[in-house]
């Protein structure tokens, strides 16, 4: 399918909440810079609401005390009102498909679910995104987990509200696109689709931290891998319906200064310890900017122009948030709107990069 840049035009433009400044910059000032660089919407990261929440209520405020979080998370919509912002996401919804049917996980990750239902009805938004799980306790049968996501889109279902389930690509289960689609297809309920993440493809399929050159090396020859790849992105091109394609989130990542060590630390895999503090926004200098290019034209290739969603976790290319003009880095609002407006600029050089000339 050939991609006009026409085409292109109406794409909506989101920024993550939670991408821009440090944990203690104010969540108006985030709004404000995302709002200035001319993006339309937010995904709306707990931690941001939490310590929103903290502030609001001069008192520090527990992850489960879900009166407080929602009527911070009204203030919260008000705000991006002022500024001209929906918010067009609450995440990250993690760890919650998986558990064994009677344990205490099971029954808090339900609970938690309908707290988070009734902050999405506090602030606004319609969709839930749920990363595929990390922990290594849990039922691995596709089955049991489709079962549980199932579930959760049925509380959602009632409030006519979406989840958008996203390849973790260091996930017990689903760190692939195909392992999460397999698993919404095995749900089968209409209110869920995907999340999909240049990062998430591009580092599962392509990139490996524990190596010297930042590449998976287990599958030989560069040529190889690149074969791999491209098979891939020719088969979500294929086979994912555009419609069940929710949003794209942007960014790239640093090869790391360092091989990480092959085990988990802090509770996170390589891949995880990657994504937290090594995903710089698309062409400023990352490792798989090709890659994340060409996954998002295959995105793009299903006929979706759906939510375009910058969520980078930039803590330049030595991951301890000092890089000039890292993400984490940026603390005054000037800093902060000058990041944003380079996210806002690398979003209309993807565009570019994806269509087909005319």
């Amino acid at each position: 399918m050939a991609i006009s840049r026409s085409s292109l035009n109406d794409i909506p433009l989101s920024f993550a909440s939670v991408s821009v400044g440090s944990s203690s910059s104010p969540l108006e000032a985030k709004l404000s810079a995302i709002s200035k660089s001319q993006f339309s919407a937010i995904e709306l990261g707990f931690p941001d609401l939490l310590k929103f929440a903290s502030t609001f209520h001069k008192n520090e405020i527990a992850e489960d005390d879900y009166d407080s979080l929602c009527s911070a998370g009204e203030q919260v919509k008000k705000l991006c009102e002022k500024y001209g912002l929906g918010i067009m996401m609450l995440q990250p919804f993690a760890n919650f498909e998986g558990w064994e049917k009677g344990s205490k996980e099971r029954e808090d990750a339900f609970e938690r679910a309908k707290g988070w239902i009734r902050i999405m009805k506090a602030v606004g938004t319609d969709m839930l995104q749920v990363g595929s799980t990390d922990s290594p306790n849990i039922n691995t049968s596709k089955e049991h987990l489709a079962a549980d996501l199932a579930s959760l889109a049925d509380l959602l279902a009632p409030h006519n509200f979406r989840l958008a389930y996203e390849n973790w690509c260091w996930a017990t289960v689903a760190p692939t696109w195909a392992d999460v689609w397999s698993i919404v297809q095995l749900a089968d309920r209409p209110n869920i689709g995907l999340c999909l993440d240049t990062f998430q493809t591009a580092a599962g399929e392509y990139g490996d931290p524990t190596t010297n050159s930042g590449l998976i090396s287990h599958l030989g020859p560069l040529q190889k891998l690149a074969l791999s790849y491209e098979h891939s992105l020719k088969l979500l091109t294929a086979t994912v319906p555009a419609e069940k394609i929710y949003v794209l989130q942007i960014s790239d990542v640093y090869k790391p200064p360092v091989p990480f060590e092959d085990k988990v630390i802090d509770g996170l895999r390589p891949r995880g310890r990657w994504s937290h503090d090594f995903r710089p926004l698309l062409f400023e200098g990352g490792l798989l900017t090709k890659q994340c290019v060409e996954f998002a034209r295959a995105v793009l290739g299903t006929g979706t122009r759906c939510w375009f969603s910058v969520e980078v976790f930039d803590g330049g290319e030595r991951g301890d948030g000092k890089g000039e003009g890292c993400g984490m880095g940026a603390e005054r609002e000037g800093e902060m709107v000058g990041f944003c407006g380079r996210a806002r600029d690398s979003v209309g050089t993807l565009l570019d990069e994806c269509a087909d000339e005319e």
